[in-house]
């Protein structure tokens, strides 16, 4: 019996995540990837992410049973080890063999044969000690900062870090939330669309933020007509949210003059095409650093039938090769990321502490690029999807101490207009708010954790 292809598939992707600091879900939609099967892709993306999530408890117990330094096993041996624990420990249905006989097969596999019988020898020791990895906290233990880290597979210092920030409680939900698997939101660009999705056997529920939302409850979205077509598109409500808060008025606003809207940081274009649809007079400028981000979302624009209001250009947000000023200006800024541990669970393995001096550096000066791009009366939109201050209220504050030309807008009488409207229809606006930010948090909100904040120009 050969390796099956989905852990051959989660072995080759969970190597390249190490060794080339690649992103697992862009592996998991590689043509690579595409060539499994529907069973073997999801199988695949349940032993990667799963992987991902709970790696520091995997190698924990690892460590303990290892009659090797943990330390000097080679990467190979390491991945096949931690893809046989998680399926004894997370993965009811896959058989006991199963998981030990296809782990040892993967050693052989990179030529490893004599790591072989180390590899049987750990993981048959650690089956005869039946536990599960649970993704709540237990209710009857007292929790604190360290006691989450652990059970919950996050690096201590994070944790430690958002306990101070928002709280134990606050903290606990966000890290279950983690070791979830998030539900699939999307965004429709017109109600009947829902229907089409039903024809083609996706099933979607309401969202709880936004009325373009919509839940898919069962079936591959990434297969509907729809979905190809460009008429809906994956994206978290967070992320929709804060495009929504670019726009003037929401959904079938009428403006008096055409807007001059700019995306300084674009790539891959969703929070993009959201503006477009629900600003449909706008003339857009897409900005994206990378020349082949910038190829594929022209690529997206123009099966989405958007390529003449949207511009895409190839420029540095930090140096804008721009004369003209906007009427709106969305600065979804590059960042740690840390709301989206859920999605992208190698965020917190990957992130260390000096890198959020560097990335503020960053974000203060794209926003202080942008600034003087804004037309009086016009407004920055500036976001992250990162829970930490020094990419949020520490780059705003820095900023408009610097530049006394502009005012923040409190985005709670923003997300009141868009209740109005009938665009939000997330009840408790109060609780997405943080002072005059909007505030998302993971496990508290049914959504990615997102930041954003309003600046106009005076």
């Amino acid at each position: 019996m050969s390796v099956s292809p989905a852990r051959a598939a989660a072995f080759e992707i969970l190597l390249r995540v190490e060794r080339e600091s690649s992103y697992a879900s862009e592996l998991l939609h590689s043509s690579a990837s595409e060539r499994l099967s529907p069973r073997d892709h999801a199988l695949a993306t349940e032993l990667v992410l799963g992987v991902l999530r709970w790696r520091s408890r995997l190698d924990e117990e690892l460590a303990d049973a290892s009659s090797q330094r943990f330390d000097k096993l080679d990467l190979e041996i390491l991945v096949a080890l931690r893809l046989g624990l998680y399926q004894l420990r997370c993965l009811n249905r896959i058989p006991t063999r199963a998981a030990l006989y296809e782990s040892v097969e993967l050693a052989k596999l990179v030529r490893k044969r004599s790591a072989a019988p180390f590899v049987n020898a750990v993981l048959r020791k650690l089956a005869a000690h039946r536990r599960r990895y649970d993704p709540t906290f237990p209710r009857d233990i007292s929790a604190s900062a360290g006691s989450i880290a652990r059970k919950l597979a996050h690096p201590a210092w994070l944790v430690e870090r958002w306990a101070k920030e928002y709280g134990l409680p606050a903290t606990q939900k966000i890290c279950e939330y983690d070791q979830s698997v998030p539900q699939t939101a999307i965004r429709l660009r017109r109600e009947s669309v829902a229907e089409e999705l039903n024809q083609d056997g996706i099933k979607v529920r309401p969202a709880q933020l936004l009325s373009s939302a919509r839940i898919v409850a069962s079936g591959d979205v990434t297969k509907a007509s729809a979905f190809r077509e460009r008429q809906t598109f994956i994206q978290d409500q967070a992320s929709q949210l804060v495009a929504a808060l670019v726009g003037a008025g929401g959904s079938g606003a009428a403006f008096q003059t055409p807007l001059r809207i700019l995306d300084c940081c674009a790539a891959p274009g969703g929070k993009t095409l959201a503006i477009a649809d629900t600003s449909p007079g706008a003339a857009i400028i897409a900005v994206e650093l990378h020349p082949h981000r910038a190829r594929l979302m022209r690529n997206l624009l123009r099966k989405a039938k958007t390529q003449d209001q949207i511009h895409v250009i190839i420029a540095d947000a930090e140096r804008l090769p721009l004369n003209a000023t906007f009427d709106r200006i969305l600065a979804d800024v590059p960042c740690s990321g840390t709301g989206t541990l859920a999605r992208n669970p190698e965020i917190k393995w990957r992130l260390q502490p000096k890198d959020l001096g560097d990335l503020h550096e960053r974000q203060v000066a794209i926003l202080q690029s942008v600034m003087g791009q804004v037309r009086t009366g016009g407004r920055i939109v500036y976001s992250t999807c990162s829970l930490e201050r020094e990419e949020n209220e520490d780059v705003i504050q820095e900023a408009l101490a610097q530049n006394n030309s502009f005012r923040a807008v409190d985005c709670r009488t923003e997300l009141e207009r868009l209740k109005e409207s009938g665009d939000l229809i997330w009840t408790d606006v109060t609780s997405l708010t943080c002072g005059s930010y909007l505030r998302t948090l993971p496990g508290i909100h049914p959504c990615d954790g997102f930041f954003a904040a309003i600046l106009e120009k005076l």
